[in-house]
């Protein structure tokens, strides 16, 4: 008689393919760590890098698109992302080129790029402002934009119905403060009013853009990418400016989701032009559709202070795991990792495992992670500098360079999609099937 209980199974379900080959032994798992025959839904993406703010006081307009030739080379780059096997993709519609004027729009570019998504089996997040507006609306600071941009988001969701995931407004906290409170883009101011300004007419075009394409698609996914950001000041005392900023970080966020503001940034909003009323207006209730939290990290989002005013890059001191865990318990919301990279080429790929091992130990700790981006398809430009300066210095952060040929991080995202891409938006629900009527349930990506 064989002593070895295998040799028993072996004998009564080897013909059965119950011999621990295809499952794994006991497990039951194959190598992705799911039960075999489980696809996955869980969004990992890339993105197209589309900025296009204007620098020389309006004079000039920084568009990314065009600085790494996209518009002629639209279809290899989309090309691109499914020969790397993504489902995702964050994707601009040049906003500043597409709304001429009221209710006067120039389709060619958005139609024929649409197109393409939609023929490769491309899921966009469709991203409807990126730094920028149309030259006739001027600037953040024009309490019209709201409304114009409002227009705007509802013509796409009108024109595009088979889109349901949407960023209306890409980093609202970076645009106004990058316009109005850093001087660099657009507008160039340097004010705390200016920037209250700039935030208030972007968080309610955002919110604004965000009804009217639930008009179209009331089960739309809003996708709000956001910075994470953190500053460390190396003083024994921190300065009021920094704990204010600081403190500003959450303020689109709380805008966009209704949360109360913190009684300093309060004051500082009420005290820089913010009304009683437009507060009670944002307060009002949270914007239609689900809500998914993207924060953005890269190591130059944190920033350590010196004492002599100097500052260096803190990468990883709290790291996307401690600062994305900071924004969660603060809003609640299922999370997207919706952009990181960094400049350093040689450095990209222990970063993409870095921020990946970043979203599992999160996922494994009870925050729902629904995806992850490495941003972007393609090296950059002048990014470096934030677009200040027009000097064509390519940062070498692409999954693909500039000649779209594949960098050693984009084998690397292979790499990690071959053994991660069957994992769901939500650990352990592989185990569950929605097969009853109301098909709207079903998350489709």
């Amino acid at each position: 008689m064989a002593k070895n209980f295998l040799s028993h199974i072996t004998k009564k379900f080897g013909d059965s393919g119950y011999d621990g080959d295809e499952f794994g032994g006991a497990a039951g798992h194959n190598g992705n760590g799911l039960p075999t025959g489980n696809p996955g839904n869980f969004m990992f993406a890339t993105g197209i890098e589309c900025s296009y703010p204007t620098i020389d006081h309006g004079k000039t307009r920084r568009d990314l698109l065009a600085e790494t030739d996209h518009y002629n080379r639209y279809k290899e780059d989309l090309g691109l992302v499914k020969e790397m096997g993504l489902k995702v993709l964050r994707y601009n519609l040049p906003y500043y080129q597409i709304q001429k004027a009221p209710g006067k729009y120039d389709w060619d570019f958005a139609d024929a790029a649409m197109k393409e998504i939609k023929r490769l089996g491309i899921t966009p997040i469709l991203d409807l402002m990126h730094f920028g507006v149309p030259d006739w609306i001027g600037n953040f600071q024009n309490p019209e934009l709201p409304v114009h941009f409002a227009e705007y988001a509802g013509a796409v969701a009108k024109r595009y119905p088979w889109v349901r995931f949407y960023t209306p407004v890409n980093e609202v906290y970076v645009t106004a403060r990058a316009s109005a409170r850093d001087g660099i883009w657009n507008e160039q101011l340097k004010s705390d009013r200016a920037f209250i300004t700039a935030m208030k007419h972007c968080a309610a075009a955002s919110i604004m853009g965000n009804h009217q394409i639930a008009k179209h698609r009331p089960d739309c996914v809003i996708v709000q990418s956001e910075s994470a950001e953190y500053i460390h000041e190396m003083r024994t005392i921190e300065s009021d400016e920094t704990r204010i900023t600081n403190k500003l970080r959450f303020l689109s966020l709380d805008l966009l989701y209704a949360h109360p503001l913190d009684a300093e940034v309060l004051l500082f909003c009420l005290d820089n032009g913010m009304t009683r009323d437009e507060l009670k207006w944002f307060m009002a209730g949270e914007p239609p559709g689900y809500q998914i939290m993207g924060n953005d990290y890269y190591g130059r989002n944190e920033r350590i202070i010196k004492p002599n005013g100097d500052w260096c890059s803190a990468e990883d001191v709290l790291g996307w795991y401690t600062m994305t865990r900071q924004y969660y318990e603060r809003y609640r919301k299922p999370v997207m990792h919706t952009e990181t990279n960094t400049f350093k080429a040689e450095d990209a790929e222990c970063w993409l495992w870095k921020q990946w091992v970043n979203v599992t130990r999160i996922r494994k700790d009870g925050v729902p992670v629904v995806g992850f981006t490495w941003y972007s398809l393609l090296d950059q430009i002048d990014w470096d500098i934030s677009l200040a300066e027009k000097l064509g210095t390519v940062n070498p952060c692409g999954l693909f360079d500039l000649d779209r040929k594949i960098r050693p991080v984009g084998e690397s995202y292979k790499m990690m999609l071959q053994e991660f891409g069957q994992i769901t938006m939500v650990p352990h629900s592989e185990m569950f099937e929605i097969t009853s009527r109301p098909a709207e349930l079903k998350v489709e990506v």
